[in-house]
């Protein structure tokens, strides 16, 4: 299975971000990211065994975290790989925590995964194969869009023709 743990928003905000991303699609060109899709992204941890799914759960499980709130304020690109991408200007520091907690959680259950090895940049991806020929613009401006995060979902992706499809593997709450 391919797997990665991201905060999953509600379909208020899900639609709000999708409704940025269609917006940007109509002016730049690429693929938006629909609604159900919309996602920030925690750990991807990869091709994974199912014999270690139980194990990788139990880990996630111990991260205890309060809920709290993600500003998304600002969009930016990356050009090697063609995104268009909304983002913090300031990382929350509960958010930080939660990834934190989440791979040290992972290393002690000696779950093997790829971390990254640049600082975390907590992001949605919008828009997808954007043409080269817009990367001069500057994208346009983004109106806070703040998403309350009491919850983290186990993600188990697989690429589809139109896309990649996600299913929920499993949920994990926020508590004090």
């Amino acid at each position: 299975m391919r797997l990665f743990f991201a905060l999953w928003p509600s379909s208020e905000a899900a639609e709000s971000l999708a409704s940025v991303a269609r917006d940007c699609a109509l002016r730049f060109g690429g693929r938006p990211t629909r609604a159900e899709t919309v996602h920030m992204t925690l750990a991807f941890i990869g091709e994974q065994p199912d014999a270690r799914l139980d194990e990788i759960v139990a880990a996630a499980g111990s991260v205890v975290f309060a809920p709290f709130d993600v500003q998304l304020d600002r969009l930016g690109v990356w050009r090697h790989n063609r995104l268009l991408w909304a983002g913090c200007r300031t990382v929350p520091e509960p958010l930080s925590a939660l990834t934190g907690g989440l791979h040290l959680a992972l290393a002690q259950a000696n779950v093997r995964f790829e971390a990254e090895s640049r600082p975390f940049n907590p992001h949605v991806s919008l828009l997808r194969s954007v043409p080269a020929s817009v990367f001069p613009v500057l994208p346009p401006s983004l109106s806070p869009r703040v998403w309350r995060c009491e919850r983290f979902v186990l993600i188990a992706s697989q690429g589809l023709a139109d896309g990649v499809g996600y299913r929920h593997v499993a949920e994990f709450s926020a508590r004090l």
